[in-house]
């Protein structure tokens, strides 16, 4: 098992560029089965998501080229839909929770996907209800082969329906959109989610020909076409990164400057730093984080205890609620998190609690931070990652507690920060991968 070695106590000072956005990576990345031309996609992150993604589609017979380190191109003339039935890429399928995003580009361009129960981080049921729901409205058939622990889908006789999504599943919304493009007749997705990733999702298919309405919002209908042409795409900075930089720079009184950040797909993620107290000033296209002693919480205008929570886009991504919940163990003042999709995503808090953060776990949805006000900084701990988005955390944790910390299971981090470890370091942090 990997591991980081992280010395921390040390402010960071520098310029930090975010990498491409992991979630919409996966996204278009899967689109690109949706033609037989050639589709390039740029700023695409070095992570092992992404490279498993790739992967797959270069063994389901895409011809896979990569032109640059963050460019690659896609070309899915032939594919093979046995290779589907493999061990594998079962094998492969289940690292990977994006996998599932193959199906509705398959189903429309082949009539046929399997698919194992994919794999991801562990923070609670991630359920696939929305995606096989949205797909069966437009005609296909979902079976389960319980002797292979696999979903088999056909879609041969689809046709455009209109549904209404129980939740609004990113993931869900990307999958039954994608499938929808290549289906006959108009499709109607309401409830759909509308982060910059689907928007971003939407714009590339338009290019490639797919007719559809209500971009941006919660209402997507859609227009099945015959075929799809390639095109080149370019995938935004990664938000969640940018929060993580955002969180970084406060916990560890450090000075950043985050290049080409596009403030407008962000969202409420600057405006719930400063409610954190967290000062930052836009200059031209960087955010620019200055180092702070002490930042201080504000309450609700009765005076009650700020709360931070997540909420389908334009609300706060849950992406970032780690982020959020250790840069607060230092702050004057409390905060509750309100973490309302995934159960099991607070549970890395015993950690911070070894290295003495102030945190009451209320129940798995909801915790307390007391604040610290630096007066009692973290300590250096032992830990392992039980996800990405608690790995960062960790290590902004890490970076801020003076000593040396040991990170294990950092496979994680990997999964969806690029080369964390050398661009940190070249900003004055010590970390040292073991």
């Amino acid at each position: 098992m990997a591991a980081f070695e992280i010395t921390g106590g040390r402010p960071l000072k520098g310029e930090l560029t975010p990498q491409g956005a992991k979630n919409e990576a996966l996204q278009v990345i899967c689109a690109t089965l949706l033609t037989s031309e050639s589709v390039v996609i740029r700023n695409i992150p070095e992570i092992l998501d992404v490279q498993i993604l790739i992967r797959l589609l270069a063994e389901i017979g895409v011809e896979t080229k990569q032109i640059d380190p963050s460019t690659w191109s896609f070309r899915a003339a032939e594919l093979d839909i046995n290779y589907l039935e493999s061990d594998e890429f079962r094998q492969m399928a289940i690292r990977l929770r994006g996998s599932v995003m193959l199906v509705g580009p398959l189903i429309a361009r082949c009539g046929k996907a399997c698919m194992p129960q994919p794999g991801g981080d562990k923070i609670g049921r991630r359920r696939l209800d929305t995606h096989f729901h949205g797909l069966s409205r437009l005609g296909a058939q979902i079976d389960y082969d319980a002797a292979k622990e696999q979903f088999v889908i056909t879609g041969k006789n689809m046709k455009g329906a209109f549904m209404l999504l129980e939740e609004a599943s990113v993931t869900g919304t990307a999958n039954v959109l994608m499938a929808a493009v290549l289906t006959p007749g108009k499709t109607t997705i309401f409830n759909a989610a509308c982060e910059p990733y689907v928007q971003q999702l939407c714009l590339m298919l338009s290019r490639m020909g797919a007719r559809i309405n209500g971009i941006g919002s919660n209402l997507l209908t859609i227009e099945g076409v015959d075929q799809l042409t390639g095109t080149d795409h370019t995938i935004l900075p990664d938000m969640i990164e940018i929060g993580s930089f955002i969180g970084l720079a406060a916990l560890t009184r450090s000075e950043i400057t985050i290049k080409q950040y596009f403030p407008e797909h962000l969202g409420l993620i600057p405006h719930s730093f400063a409610r954190l107290g967290i000062h930052f000033e836009q200059r031209g296209n960087d955010l620019y984080i200055p180092s702070q002693d002490h930042y201080e919480i504000e309450t609700f205008m009765d005076g009650s205890i700020m709360t931070i929570a997540d909420a389908p886009w334009p609300g706060l991504t849950p992406d970032l609620l780690s982020v959020f919940l250790v840069v607060a163990t230092q702050a004057r003042g409390s905060l509750l998190i309100h973490q309302k999709m995934f159960e099991s995503r607070l549970f890395f808090v015993d950690k911070l609690i070894d290295m003495g953060a102030r945190i009451i776990l209320c129940d798995p949805h909801r915790a307390t931070v007391i604040g610290l006000d630096r007066h009692l900084p973290l300590r250096p701990a032992t830990l392992i990652t039980p996800d990405i988005r608690a790995g960062v955390a960790l290590l902004i944790a890490a970076l801020s507690a003076e000593g040396t910390s040991v990170i294990y299971n950092i496979e994680q981090i990997d999964r969806g920060y690029q080369e964390i470890d050398r661009r940190l370091n070249a900003i004055g942090a010590s970390i040292r991968r073991i």
